[in-house]
């Protein structure tokens, strides 16, 4: 049986449009989705149990009632789903690490300041999940409300680093690509050599310019070779800007069907973000899918 989408629900916008993208995705793969819905435990050493076992039956019907509307609304995937106690993000991980083939979850829940962008509970899953993390923001109308797949489809754009790589995330980029029979827009920000510039003018000549981009577009043409091997049927196209890696992923993902980003094992301690991945998280408006080394 091929792992299946697992997708996280609460009650809030945020986890409807997360629910709706999953269910999408799932047919597009060709799995079951599972939707979970984590009831956390209530504070104090004497709580009634009549109120817990009442937060669990709002839990048990939220669960069942997306599940009737997602059928409803796309009737391909399979949908089960399981009503649980507990932490939030611990809850979520313990059923990830079940063998869940992608986690999708919304940017926020129902929680927080009506101003944030991107939760706690949210950056956990993104940072420590064993599998892909797809965080899908608020509003629907702020892209398809789904994967779009065929023809005219919204681009996959890719955060790549030619100079440490992170192959998962390129491997996902590209068959999420292939799947949707979509474009894939291979970015890498990039800088200049620190000797390059001169302490006295900070001018740089147009032929040194051209001569050092074009190095690193043979460098990232080197990088990616082993999966526009492996991915022959996808049209990847390189996108190299000078500028911070956040905000040249953010200004490329505009028009993005789904913008992947890497989890570096060897940038950062397990658990943790990258400086990228944590700032495009906090300002992006399309899905960001962060995919951790080995998945």
């Amino acid at each position: 049986m091929r792992s299946p989408v697992l997708a996280c629900v609460d009650g809030s916008e945020c986890a409807a449009a997360a629910a709706a993208w999953a269910a999408g995705e799932a047919r597009l793969r060709g799995v079951a989705l599972r939707l979970l819905h984590v009831s956390p435990r209530l504070p104090g050493a004497a709580v009634p149990v009549s109120a817990a076992d009442r937060l669990r039956e709002i839990g048990t019907r939220l669960v069942r009632r997306t599940a009737e509307d997602l059928t409803t609304r796309c009737p391909e995937p399979d949908v089960d789903g399981v009503q649980t106690d507990g932490d939030p993000a611990e809850a979520v991980l313990d059923d990830a690490a079940r063998g869940a083939g992608l986690l999708v979850a919304g940017t926020r829940g129902t929680g927080g300041f009506p101003d944030l962008v991107v939760g706690s509970t949210a950056l956990r899953l993104a940072a420590a999940a064993p599998c892909p993390v797809v965080l899908v923001p608020p509003r629907p109308g702020a892209f398809s409300g789904g994967p779009v797949a065929g023809r005219g489809a919204p681009p996959v754009v890719l955060g790549f680093d030619a100079h440490r790589p992170v192959g998962a995330a390129a491997d996902f980029a590209f068959s999420t690509a292939e799947l949707r029979a979509s474009r894939l827009r291979v970015v890498q920000a990039w800088v200049l050599p620190a000797e390059s510039v001169s302490p006295r003018s900070f001018v740089v000549t147009e032929e040194d310019r051209a001569t050092w981009e074009d190095r690193e577009v043979l460098d990232l043409s080197d990088a990616l070779r082993p999966w526009q091997e492996k991915y022959p049927q996808v049209r990847a196209t390189l996108d190299l800007r000078l500028l911070h890696p956040a905000q040249a992923l953010l200004n490329a993902s505009r028009d993005a069907d789904l913008l992947v980003v890497g989890r570096s094992a060897e940038a950062q301690p397990a658990g943790r973000l990258g400086p990228v991945a944590h700032a495009v998280l906090h300002h992006v408006r399309r899905p960001v899918a962060v995919v951790p080394p080995g998945a």
